[in-house]
């Protein structure tokens, strides 16, 4: 459920009217539903409500504005980091750096720094090699790095392969056959205090199989690590979940993945450690546009030509993803169109064959669950600048990331004085 509905004919983001929002701010714009972003992660945390003291770190990737973590860090969310930068942010946003996750499988020296310097909460080791660097790092700054080591657990998501991260050929993780001696020899590693395993295996999972074989054989690896005299108190389960980008479609709800996990987990003796990303955020946001104008060619459906592009939402052009296309103002008619973006590149193609509401030229659309991998993900690609970001707080609306216009991106160029 989302709270982006039409009223009175025209679409609303809770009590605003999205025309009135594409005059106040212009377009492309993303809109976000603080209601939205709230039941969501209410929902989800509610999902855990089996669990002992669950951790929920939102995956800062699928959305970082600040203004969203803070709506998501005044829900008791903490936050899953990815870069020296997203750590920022969580931070800015009034995260506490013991509620911070640090994953990601190339984190730089300075980032191992600023993390320690932080003082977060875990870090989530992908590589011997990394643990080593890190505990050498921390030795210096005399500090202690609480640590959880993420396996590969070789299985299949079911997603699209570019975002799948559980295979064996995938980078991240240490190879589930390797992870015992992996763990024990960081474990003897001064500056490094092992304290549990992790696991992520993709995102946009439409199924809870692979996630229960991945905890299932987490949980046969947390037997044998205390088999060995190692003392697990900790377990990060990741994220994944998938969200409908198709109106009807059909995904695991919360509760499913929450009793599934209460099931599989119940003789582990840990806390849990969650990252939901998409889940919280994904439907929560939607991409403003306004057509261009239409044109044909040949005999085909008609090209609509809308103001955003493919360097605002780079989903469709990099996975071949869905996104429901609607009119602001629908007028009951449907048509078949070709929706397309002004970037000189045949893969700036939001749809082809589309079955869509008519548009014409100057109407108001949206690209629906933009809220996550939207924004996040955008370039200057053709030298376009970045599309601004609002809040909606029922019927008041704020913009929380402002337009970043072409030249605004050249004036940090620099010619040198010797051309």
């Amino acid at each position: 459920m989302d709270h982006f509905e039409l009223r009175d004919g025209i679409l609303h983001a809770e009590d605003v009217p999205l025309p009135a929002i594409a005059e106040a701010v212009g377009t492309p714009v993303y809109v976000y539903s603080r209601a939205t972003l709230v039941r969501h992660a209410r929902v989800f945390r509610e999902a855990l409500s089996a669990l002992d003291k669950p951790h929920v770190a939102f995956a800062v990737k699928a959305n970082p504005n600040l203004a969203v973590l803070s709506v998501l860090r005044q829900e008791g969310y903490g936050a899953d980091v990815v870069s020296g930068g997203e750590l920022t942010r969580a931070l800015a946003a009034g995260m506490a750096p013991a509620d911070v996750v640090f994953s990601g499988v190339g984190k730089t020296h300075d980032e191992l720094v600023q993390a320690l310097e932080a003082g977060i909460g875990q870090f989530n080791i992908e590589s011997e090699e990394e643990g080593y660097e890190l505990a050498a790092i921390a030795r210096r700054m005399g500090r202690q790095a609480a640590c959880a080591l993420r396996v590969n657990p070789d299985v299949d998501a079911r997603t699209h392969e570019k975002i799948s991260t559980g295979k064996r050929e995938n980078k991240f993780g240490v190879p589930l056959d390797r992870t015992g001696a992996v763990y024990a020899a960081l474990d003897r590693e001064e500056g490094l205090q092992m304290r549990g395993v992790a696991v992520h295996i993709g995102s946009q999972l439409g199924d809870l199989e692979p996630l229960e074989s991945a905890f299932s054989k987490l949980g046969a690896l947390i037997a044998e690590l205390r088999g060995q005299g190692h003392t697990i108190t900790h377990a990060d389960l990741g994220g994944g979940l998938g969200v409908p980008y198709k109106a009807g479609e059909s995904m695991p709800s919360p509760a499913q993945y929450g009793a599934m996990v209460a099931r599989v987990t119940r003789d582990w003796g840990v806390q849990l450690t969650f990252e939901p990303g998409r889940i919280i955020a994904g439907n929560a946001g939607i991409l403003l546009t306004r057509v261009i104008r239409t044109k044909r060619s040949g005999n085909g459906p008609p090209f609509v030509i809308v103001d955003a592009a493919m360097n605002d939402l780079a989903r469709p052009a990099m996975y071949g993803a869905w996104h429901d296309i609607e009119a602001v103002a629908p007028s009951g008619e449907k048509t078949m169109a070709h929706v397309v973006g002004p970037i000189c590149e045949t893969g700036d193609t939001f749809a082809m064959d589309r079955k869509t509401d008519t548009l014409s030229a100057g109407d108001l659309a949206v690209f629906r669950t933009a809220g996550a991998y939207g924004a996040t993900m955008a370039s200057s690609y053709n030298s376009r600048g970045f599309v601004p970001e609002v809040l909606v707080d029922g019927d008041r609306f704020a913009v929380v990331a402002d337009r970043i216009p072409a030249d605004t991106i050249m004036n940090v160029e620099r010619v040198p004085d010797w051309l």
